[in-house]
């Protein structure tokens, strides 16, 4: 997809905001609601990344603003080794992107896909070092609220990665969240009652929740409940109370009392966070200043020797996109010159141009290099974002996700 580099590193000016010119596009992986994911280069450090990019048309016409300002809000304030970390955030007339942490493992549903056996000793090392992740969340007043296979990543030593941060949530001071959000078969029971009988609301221990369907998944490979999309709120609310959890009779106690645990429909009797974790017996033998460091030896490690995502992806980005990546810039200046040769001003057109416009001028520019380079500073806390009414959708396995509609006031967020 790119062209070839250069013997020689290019130099940026480093009071330049970093932008699509820093970086080379080497080939495209994922796509997802929220856009699409191709590995890049940055040219001056020769470091690799993936890069996340949406089309900001696209998120204008599909509600998807907020969203993706949200998730920008909270990765620009967060980071954490199990975490799948934002490195940079810039845009373009045509496109949002986020620069973070490359990972060559690919996700936990590729490898279901694939048939992979997940042992009990891999699913454990998921479980420490996702609790991890989730307790450092916690700390920060977060709730991912999209815990699951498609959102773990693993590097290619076999370590987990907790991403998607596009419907999390910020509470804060005993607040509770109200919004029915998240992927349908891995979302809490609480969420559901608070949604249909105006309950106090849920908090975090609906990602603990989450955790243990996932784990329950990789070792079994089809979930706790048979949940799908078209089932209605009411009955999965009935279904929670009337259908037990059936566990492996080959699995052993300590882990079935682990997932049951997790799997506690009240979440006041729920493990729901690491002090929790640390006392069952399961992982009583675990020492977790080894986890944190990424020396415990994962059960299973990807195979190093080839890409670990759809290889449809690059063929797509290649020949069916309209607007491919590769071409943006020849696409831009092309552009740039059409515009200045016939007015723009068509009546149909003014309301997309203002919304690209507050797009514009309210997009968060990070760049976390530059901050690494200066000296020690306070953190600034995470304001709470104001949850919004939320809008249903599927994903692209067919699950109910449940995405935050946004206004068509983007900046009243």
């Amino acid at each position: 997809m790119g062209a070839n580099s250069s013997s020689k590193r290019p130099v940026f000016d480093e009071k330049e905001d970093v932008n699509f010119d820093h970086f080379q596009i080497l080939r495209a992986i994922g796509k997802g609601s929220f856009g699409k994911v191709c590995i890049v280069q940055k040219r001056d450090t020769e470091k690799m990344y993936a890069m996340k990019y949406m089309n900001k048309q696209q998120c204008i016409e599909r509600d998807e603003v907020r969203n993706v300002f949200r998730e920008l809000e909270i990765l620009q304030e967060i980071e954490h080794v199990f975490l799948v970390n934002l490195w940079y955030s810039f845009q373009d007339e045509e496109d949002m992107f986020m620069v973070v942490d490359l990972l060559l493992g690919g996700d936990l549903r590729y490898h279901l896909q694939q048939n992979v056996q997940f042992t009990e000793d891999a699913m454990k090392l998921y479980i420490c070092e996702m609790a991890m992740a989730l307790d450092y969340l916690q700390s920060q007043h977060i709730i991912h609220r999209d815990v699951k296979p498609d959102n773990i990543l693993l590097d290619e030593q076999g370590h987990a990665h907790l991403t998607d941060f596009n419907i999390a949530t910020i509470i804060k001071d005993g607040e509770r969240a109200t919004a029915l959000a998240g992927t349908k078969p891995y979302m809490a029971p609480e969420i559901f009652h608070s949604f249909v009988n105006g309950g106090t609301g849920y908090s975090f221990e609906v990602d603990w929740w989450s955790l243990g369907v996932t784990a329950y998944e990789l070792l079994r490979g089809w979930r706790p409940y048979d949940i799908h999309s078209s089932i209605t709120v009411e009955s999965l609310i009935q279904l929670f109370s009337t259908v037990s959890v059936q566990y492996s009779c080959t699995w052993t106690k300590e882990v079935v009392t682990l997932l049951r645990k997790l799997l506690t429909v009240k979440p006041e009797h729920r493990l729901s966070n690491l002090s929790d974790i640390q006392s069952c017996a399961y992982l009583s033998d675990v020492s977790w200043d080894t986890v944190y460091q990424k020396k415990m030896e994962p059960g299973f490690v990807p195979n190093k020797g080839r890409l670990h995502c759809d290889p449809t992806f690059e063929l797509e980005e290649m020949i069916l996109e309209s607007r491919p990546l590769h071409k943006k810039k020849k696409r831009l200046a092309k552009n740039k010159s059409r515009d200045n040769s016939k007015d723009s001003s068509q009546s149909d057109n003014e309301y997309l141009q203002e919304c690209l416009e507050v797009v514009r001028q309210e997009f968060m520019i990070f760049n976390r290099e530059k901050l690494k380079k200066r000296p020690e500073e306070p953190s600034s806390s995470i304001s709470k974002t104001e949850e919004k009414p939320e809008a249903i959708a599927e994903d692209e396995s067919g699950n109910l996700r449940i995405c935050s509609s946004v206004c068509s006031s983007t900046s009243s967020s």
